[in-house]
């Protein structure tokens, strides 16, 4: 899950969060990008809270594009931009513990486990039990 977005989506929610992303990509400090199937979003992907050189991967999908490898192709991708084309020295992510896949999809990308932590969820409005990734170039 995003870290500033519901879950369940709301769209006129979502629709108001995109406002400012082209202000935050000139600034340098978060890239996000939509994916579409048919025509339809059905994730985004994004880098942010990007300061000294390092930022959080997060990312989200409708569940009509879970299962189908989809995460992992958009995550690997935002991973290169963010290594390749903005420079970033660490990219950092996590998983909430009841979303097992996610954190599949994340070790599959190469990131190692930091660490499990207790946090607030904004999408979710609620504590979750929380593990956290870290993925450098060199990885």
């Amino acid at each position: 899950m995003l870290r500033m977005t519901l879950f369940p989506p709301d769209r006129d929610a979502n629709h108001r969060w995109f406002v400012g992303h082209q202000d935050e990509w000139r600034a340098g400090e978060a890239y996000r990008f939509a994916v579409e199937l048919n025509e339809e979003m059905i994730s985004v992907v994004d880098i942010d809270g990007i300061v000294d050189h390092e930022g959080t991967l997060g990312y989200w999908f409708d569940r009509v594009a879970w299962g189908r490898g989809y995460s992992f192709e958009a995550a690997q991708a935002v991973t290169r931009f963010a290594f390749r084309d903005i420079a970033l020295l660490k990219v950092k992510a996590g998983h909430a513990h009841d979303n097992p896949a996610s954190g599949q999809i994340l070790t599959k990308l190469g990131f190692r486990s930091l660490d499990t932590v207790l946090r607030f969820s904004h999408p979710r409005g609620e504590m979750i039990t929380q593990h956290r990734y870290v993925l450098t170039p060199q990885e």
